[in-house]
């Protein structure tokens, strides 16, 4: 047992519940936050800058204030990141057919989506059906410029390749 080591971590711990509402953050990056359900310096570890930078209104001045706050103390943006994704994202493949398993592990390239679809596909990080299906229409939705009108054409082709997003 180390006493010191404990103390520390108990510090990291306390700083990581600590909420984004005590820094001095501009309205839109405190708006922002909220819209992406990041309540907490801990949850800013738990998420890389693609996911931030994907969201709604989000933007590089944002990004580069949220870097300063955590730099200051001493975190950084994606750091926990491993830690962040629950076990409902990823797809158990174990027990899909092969056609399921071709299916999800298809790249997204191959939907032939809309040009502003397909982009908004890669600043969310998504290469594969698997990832896409696995995330719900709100999470799309709160994705910079991706509406309903990119949502439709999300789930037509998916519905074609008989497949949903996760809680459709």
């Amino acid at each position: 047992y180390d006493e010191e080591s404990a103390r520390n971590e108990a510090r990291l711990r306390q700083l990581l519940n600590r909420p984004v509402t005590d820094f001095e953050l501009s309205v839109r990056s405190r708006n922002c936050l909220q819209a992406m359900n990041i309540m907490v310096l801990g949850d800013l570890t738990r998420i890389s800058e693609q996911e931030l930078l994907a969201g709604k209104n989000f933007g590089e001045t944002s990004l580069v204030e949220i870097r300063e706050v955590m730099s200051t103390h001493g975190l950084f943006i994606g750091q926990n990141l491993h830690q962040g994704k629950s076990a409902e994202q990823f797809l158990n493949q174990t027990n899909l057919t092969p056609q399921e398993q071709a299916a999800v592990s298809m790249p997204i390239s191959d939907l032939n989506l809309s040009v502003r679809a397909r982009k908004c596909m890669n600043r969310l990080g998504l290469t594969t059906v698997g990832e896409l299906i696995s995330r719900t229409a709100d999470e799309l939705l709160s994705s910079r410029n991706f509406g309903v009108t990119s949502l439709n054409e999300v789930r037509a082709k998916l519905h074609d390749a008989q497949l949903k997003l996760r809680n459709d």
